[in-house]
């Protein structure tokens, strides 16, 4: 299966390993499904986990980025989006569904309402982590 994964559930995986989003980091390692993501989600994933009062809350070390970003780099599937999508509440989330599109995802998985509401994109459908783990 095909997927692109949200920040926010990357981030959440990252902090609580043992949870259903760290669930999905264990499948991506395993091979169970190929992450599409683009330029633009690592560049978020490295800004948010990058943040100082982020990473002290958090007990976040470089290391740590350094190792989740060479795990999308090892399972996943760089896609460069050269469609124009704009069909998300919010804005900023546009880049998970550009990238859905240029890399033929199966699934797109958050946990933001803002995405969620879309229930499916392009014949994609939008799950919840949980959701997502069920079908990998």
């Amino acid at each position: 299966m095909r997927a692109v994964i949200d920040t926010g559930v990357l981030v959440s995986a990252l902090i609580r390993r043992q949870g259903t989003t760290g669930g999905i980091l264990h499948a991506m390692r395993d091979g169970r499904f190929t992450l599409v993501y683009s330029t633009a989600i690592v560049v978020e994933i490295i800004e948010v986990l990058g943040r100082e009062p982020f990473r002290v809350k958090y007990h976040i070390q470089s290391e740590d980025i350094t190792a989740l970003v060479n795990l999308i780099r090892l399972r996943g599937e760089l896609v460069n989006p050269t469609h124009s999508v704009k069909m998300c509440r919010d804005p900023k989330d546009d880049k998970f569904l550009k990238a859905a599109l240029a890399g033929k995802a199966e699934a797109i998985v958050s946990s933001d309402a803002d995405l969620l509401v879309l229930n499916l994109f392009e014949g994609s459908p939008v799950l919840r982590p949980a959701d997502f783990l069920a079908l990998v």
